[in-house]
Formats: structure tokens, C-alpha cells, sequence
């Protein structure tokens, strides 16, 4: 095989990571679903079609009246040592939460805000009851508790509201924060036997924070509603295909759960095992969409449940909830990206710095793979000993190709090279370099994770391109390691090859960088040391 083919290879192969996440963004929302969502006009048997298609079938005059009315509504703000939160009376409904450990992308001095009531978007946790004069999400609640802090020595934090019943009597709805903890208790109280509960998200269809710059490789994290059932497993749903009433999910089972997913966060509603529930989406409005789950009232009058409003930390979400953990979107290279997570998070908790971390893996990528490139470098080292041959071959045949490739094939075969061994380096990084992109760009740990000095953010790319050029340094020293092409056109092109990828590179987390910077310079050290050694043997005594 000729120099113009390892070119061509080469360049193909690297090009697999463009065309594989492009692909991926395309097919995104044709996960494999399984049942027909329920339409709208089956949802009134179950009575939600009081106060779900209400929003719908008035369209953006009524949401307009409901912003006003939000607006004359008290807002009252809780605070606990990881959330700030603030729930209208009107619903009773969470319409803003921060993170506090969590910095907002932009402006790193004020927390991440999850719940939105249209800084940025359209986005809250709602519940009420179903049925006639039961309380909804439009209905007016009385806050009844007095604090909203949670204080030092307390665990947790009790928000009561309450609204009145038509014929008397009351419902009561309770919050429940917990010290440590993104999961907060929902409970009512109050509600007629026989009647139904339902907990939804509503939120617009704009992306996440991060998905700008999770776009560099032609694929975006997915944002959107998503179910989970032992059944039918975990469900992601597209805004689009809601849009265009052709979603496809579970909406039956007596356990799972139903989340609101988005880049880094996640909120979930978290109903107990072994309870009937239906899960419903739909779009309910110009950009606007409701996902939700409808829960039997007990024989107590309660209906209770936990929400989860938090990062998508891997180890945390494993234990809240079997599935949750899935919602941490790792592309289509899961099976390595998993694993590779899972030892850097080992390494991490060694060295206490993902940067360090990475540049440890890279190591043990190495490691793992260094016979397939040593072998790879032999055949590389040994080519260089041979291209004087190979120039003069393409002399004497270079007017009959089918014949110089003959030759060239023997003289492969005579000094024991392998043609292809200078492929294999980038072609057995390709699997690992797409997974710890997804790593870098689907796990919150590395979200404004610090490495040293400039570098802020190994997920975002390097603000002063310093990591791209010294990768793209070291990927020209690798390129003159390599025997030297015979055609000087073909030399040219290889010299151009550290050019165009530095200037990939340039957008690329500085994670991403770090790894194939440090990958490049094992490697010169491998294969200069290999090369020496072989030139060396071959000398004459």
C-alpha cells in the first residue's frame, strides 16, 4: 500500500469522528420507543383534561392572561444549603430554582438556574389534583408556614400550602427539602378517594446551557422529556416529535419515572414502586411543552412522591432511582465511554484534579495498547530503511503501476513490514477520542473542572489555543518521524496534516486536547525510541 492510501486513511479515519456525532444528532430523536403516546382526546377519561389541554386549546392568549396572573401571585423564596427556590401561589408550584454549588455558565458569581420563570426560559414544576373543583396548577394556594430558611442544625424544611375546597375542606400541599440533598418530597393531603394526582414539567423547547459549544463536532446533547420503565427501559422524546404528535413512549406501568433532561441537569419526577401511573407529554403552546405523570390518590386522601432537581452526577443518580443514571448522555460509544469515566473518576479521587486525572488515563490508554503500537512503530521504523528501495522501485517501474505494486508487496514482505502499521496509532484512538469527548462534554463533574493557570474549564476549549498548538507541535514532530513519502506532493500533504488538525483542535475541550497532546508526545517518545533502536540494529558491525 502507498503512501497516498496512509494519507487517504488517515484522514478518513479522523473524519469517522465528524460524520459518527453528525449522525448521531440526526437519528437523535429516533431513539427505539415503543408505545403510542396517549392523544389528547383519550386523556379526558382520566379527567387531565382540565387543567393540561386548557393551556393548549386557549393557545398563547392564555398563557398570556396566566403570566399576568403569576405576576399578582405571591412568590415566596426558600433557601436550604444547595437550592434556592421560589414557588408562586399560584399552583403552588416550584417557577425558579438555583443550584448554588453549581455556577451559571457565563456568569460564574451566580448560581445555575434550573427553574426558570423567563430570564432565560420557560420552565417549572407543577402538580394539583384532577377533577372538578379539585386544586390545579391554575388554582390560588395560601402559603401557611412560616420559615423558608433551612438553618444550621436542621435536616430539613417544611413548605405547606393550602388551598379550599368547593363543598369544604382543604387541600394541602407540602414541600420537603433535605440538608445535602437535590431531592425534594412533594406530598398532598386532603384529596377526595378515588381521585388522581399529577406532577409535570413545563418548559419551553430551547436548548440547555452548553449546547453551543457541545455542537463543535456536529452533535448536540439531547434536551427534552424522557421516561424510564423497567419494561421499555429508558425513552429520550424530542421536542420536535411532540410538536408533530408523533412521540412514541411507555405511558402505562407501575413503576419507572419521568424527567425533564437537558445538558449537565436534570429534573425527575420520582414516584414509589409498585403504584399505578400513567406518563403523558404534549405541546401545549407556541414553543411550550408539558410532560408529567398522573398518580392514584391513596385511601388516605394523600398522593406523595420525590423530585429530583439537580446535576446529572453519575454515582449520586444510581442510587436515587433504578435508570436514573442513563440520563447522562454519553453518545453512541456508551460502552467505552462508561468504563473510561469510571477509571478517571478512580484516578480523580487520587490526584484531586480532573486535569491531572486525564493526563494519568492517557497513561494507562497507553499502556494498554503498547504492544499493538509498538508493533505499529517497528513497521513505521523499518519503512524508513527501506525508502530509498521503495524511490528506487518507483523509478525503474514508475511507468507501470500493477508492477511497482508487485514489487513493492515483495519488498514488504522480504523486510517483514506491515503497509498498514502506520494507521493503527490513529485508528485504535478513534473509539477512545469520541468517548472522552462525550465524557468531557455529558458528565456535570467536568463542567468548570480547572486543570492549571489558564485553563478554567476542561470542558470548554482553550481560551488562548495554547494546548491546540503544542498539539499541533507534536503532531509535527510525529510527522517527521515518520519514512518520508517518495511523491513530493504527497510529502507536502502529510506536513499539512498538523495544520488542519491544529485547526480542529482549536474548538475542541481542553480536556479533549490535553489527552491527545499528552497521547502525542508518549508516542514520539515510543517511537523515536523504537526507531533508534532498529537503525541502530541495522548498521553494519
Amino acid at each position: 500500500m502507498d503512501n497516498r492510501r496512509l494519507v487517504l486513511i488517515l484522514a478518513f479515519s479522523f473524519s469517522l469522528v465528524m460524520l459518527w456525532d453528525g449522525w448521531q444528532k440526526h437519528v437523535q430523536s429516533k431513539n427505539t420507543l415503543v408505545t403510542q403516546a396517549a392523544p389528547v382526546s383519550d386523556l379526558p377519561s382520566r379527567g387531565i383534561a382540565s387543567p393540561v389541554t386548557s393551556i393548549s386549546s386557549a393557545g398563547e392568549g392564555a398563557e398570556l392572561a396566566a403570566t399576568k396572573e403569576i405576576a399578582k401571585a405571591e412568590v415566596i423564596k426558600v433557601e436550604t444549603d444547595l437550592l434556592l427556590a421560589e414557588i408562586s401561589s399560584q399552583g403552588g408550584d416550584i417557577v425558579r430554582l438555583e443550584l448554588k454549588a453549581h455556577p451559571d455558565a457565563k456568569d460564574k458569581k451566580r448560581p445555575f438556574i434550573l427553574f426558570d420563570n423567563g430570564e432565560h426560559h420557560l420552565y417549572s414544576a407543577q402538580s394539583g389534583a384532577i377533577g372538578e373543583g379539585l386544586p390545579n396548577h391554575r388554582s390560588m394556594w395560601r402559603v401557611v408556614s412560616d420559615a423558608r430558611l433551612l438553618k444550621a442544625g436542621e435536616n430539613a424544611l417544611n413548605i405547606q400550602f393550602v388551598a379550599d375546597l368547593a363543598g369544604g375542606g382543604q387541600v394541602v400541599k407540602t414541600y420537603i427539602f433535605h440538608r445535602g440533598s437535590y431531592q425534594i418530597d412533594v406530598r398532598h393531603e386532603g384529596l377526595p378517594v378515588g381521585a388522581f394526582a399529577y406532577y409535570q414539567f413545563t418548559r419551553d423547547g430551547k436548548p440547555a446551557e452548553g449546547n453551543n459549544h457541545s455542537m463543535m463536532m456536529g452533535a448536540s446533547t439531547f434536551t427534552g422529556p424522557a421516561v424510564f420503565t423497567e419494561a421499555e427501559k429508558f425513552q429520550k422524546v424530542s421536542f420536535s416529535d411532540l410538536t408533530k404528535n408523533k412521540a412514541k413512549f411507555a405511558t402505562k406501568a407501575d413503576n419507572g419515572w419521568l424527567a425533564m433532561v437537558q445538558h449537565y441537569f436534570v429534573a425527575a419526577w420520582l414516584p414509589p414502586q409498585g403504584i399505578a401511573r400513567e406518563f403523558y407529554m404534549r405541546q401545549v403552546g407556541a414553543d411550550l411543552y408539558s410532560a408529567g405523570v398522573i398518580l392514584p390518590v391513596g385511601a388516605d386522601g394523600k398522593s406523595s412522591l420525590s423530585l429530583y432537581s439537580g446535576p446529572q452526577e453519575l454515582q449520586n443518580l444510581k442510587g436515587i432511582a433504578p435508570g436514573l443514571d442513563l440520563v447522562v448522555d454519553y453518545g453512541w460509544l456508551t460502552v467505552i465511554a462508561a468504563p473510561l469515566f469510571w477509571v478517571l473518576g478512580v484516578i480523580h479521587k487520587l490526584t484531586g484534579n480532573w486535569g491531572w486525572a486525564i493526563i494519568l488515563l492517557t497513561v494507562l490508554i497507553k499502556l494498554v495498547f503498547f504492544p499493538l503500537s509498538a508493533a505499529s512503530y517497528k513497521s513505521m521504523a523499518k519503512m524508513r530503511l527501506v525508502t530509498p528501495k521503495l524511490a528506487k522501485l518507483k523509478e525503474v517501474h514508475g511507468d507501470d503501476k500493477m508492477r511497482l505494486n508487485q514489487e513493492m508487496m515483495a519488498l514488504y514482505k522480504k523486510e517483514n513490514i506491515n503497509p498498514l502499521g502506520g494507521c493503527l496509532p490513529v485508528l485504535i484512538q478513534i473509539p477512545v477520542f469520541i468517548s472522552l469527548y462525550w465524557v468531557l462534554q455529558g458528565t456535570v463533574e467536568m463542567r468548570n473542572a480547572p486543570w492549571i493557570g489558564w485553563i478554567h474549564d476542561l470542558s470548554a476549549q482553550d481560551p488562548y489555543y495554547v494546548l491546540p498548538l503544542l498539539m499541533g507541535a507534536t503532531m509535527f514532530i510525529q510527522t517527521k518521524l515518520n519514512p518520508a513519502p517518495p511523491d513530493p506532493l504527497q510529502a507536502k500533504v502529510m506536513l499539512m496534516m498538523p495544520i488542519l488538525f491544529t485547526g480542529m483542535f482549536l474548538f475542541f475541550p481542553a480536556g479533549l486536547v490535553l489527552y491527545w497532546t499528552v497521547n502525542n508526545l508518549l508516542s514520539i517518545a515510543q517511537q523515536w525510541q523504537i526507531t533508534r533502536t532498529i537503525e541502530s540494529a541495522s548498521k553494519p558491525a
